[in-house]
């Protein structure tokens, strides 16, 4: 199940806010200006699919995002908890960034932490199977996809080069609590 958490970003221990209550967290996306949906798949499709069958599962949405956004490139991504790079992979995304263009990212299945900075306050999204989350460009952020990662996304770019981050160099994101399946449920 998807959960928001909303934090005072000097208070990583004590959420003000916390609701897996798809509508809830996608209205207080809405107010800093992140999306949030929900899609379900036309047809059957897991883990190890070809990345055509698993775009032909969800291409009504598909297309209805990159008509309304411009994106010009799709990929999908797919990573296990047997990956021999899983540490390094997982490490490329911990600290806080932003991008010069919207991180739009769908999860076929598996989950991921996405963790927002805004202002004074720290956004903390559990995305699972099922979820589109959409941050507009230069949105600081970062993302944890744990220990032993385990998910399938679709990813949506409008710049040729792809995922392209600018890190801030704080140290907010050590400071909250790092993504471990099972645990980000408390």
């Amino acid at each position: 199940m998807s959960r928001l958490r909303v934090f005072a970003d000097d208070a990583p221990g004590l959420p003000r806010l916390t609701t897996s209550d798809a509508t809830e967290v996608a209205e207080q996306l809405a107010v800093i200006g992140v999306g949030f949906e929900q899609w379900e798949a036309s047809q059957p499709v897991q883990p190890g699919d070809a990345p055509e069958a698993i775009m032909a599962a969800y291409r009504e949405d598909i297309d209805r995002i990159v008509y309304a956004n411009g994106f010009r490139s799709i990929d999908v991504v797919s990573i296990a908890a047997d990956n021999e790079n899983r540490e390094a992979m997982r490490a490329k995304f911990l600290d806080e960034h932003f991008h010069k263009e919207d991180e739009v990212r769908f999860f076929v299945a598996g989950s991921g932490l996405f963790t927002l900075h805004v202002e004074d306050k720290v956004y903390e999204v559990l995305c699972e199977a099922g979820d589109l989350i959409s941050l507009p460009d230069r949105m600081t952020h970062w993302f944890d996809m744990g220990p032993e990662p385990s998910f399938v996304a679709i990813r949506f770019f409008t710049e040729a080069d792809g995922w392209v981050g600018h890190f801030t160099g704080t140290d907010i994101a050590t400071r909250f609590p790092r993504y471990e399946v099972g645990a980000a449920r408390e």
